[in-house]
């Protein structure tokens, strides 16, 4: 049974840092492209990064570029989504997913797709506050 299970949120203050993590069992990670989404209340879910299983090539969107790593952990069969600089609006619930076909490629400029990924995790919730 696939499942992804991530970790990491809390509330940080504006400037701070969160590393989420989403772990994995079931399937194993590397042999998938793994993306990072997020969603309030009222907002279309977006997609903030995504990392390739064939060669690591990551994507980033405009709002987390220079601020957010995407990265794996093969042995521990976890990918990490490291957020720095955060900012209010980066208020939200963050999910991975995973799509259900190995072929699915992380393009450096394309965002991942949401109706493509076939396997969610249940959401971390990340508030950036004073």
């Amino acid at each position: 049974q696939v499942q992804l299970v991530e970790s990491g949120g809390g509330l940080v203050q504006p400037g701070g840092s969160l590393r989420l993590s989403c772990a994995a069992s079931g399937f194993t990670l590397n042999d998938y492209t793994i993306g990072w989404f997020r969603q309030t209340p009222g907002k279309e879910r977006e997609g903030v990064s995504c990392i390739s299983s064939s060669d690591g090539r990551t994507y980033y969107a405009d709002s987390v570029k220079g601020r957010f790593t995407i990265s794996r952990d093969n042995a521990k069969n976890t990918v990490y989504l490291q957020m720095n600089s955060l900012k209010p609006e980066d208020t939200a619930v963050y999910y991975c997913a995973a799509p259900r076909f190995r072929d699915y490629y992380c393009s450096p400029y394309v965002p991942p797709v949401d109706y493509l990924m076939d396997y969610w995790g249940k959401g971390t919730l990340v508030t950036v506050s004073s």
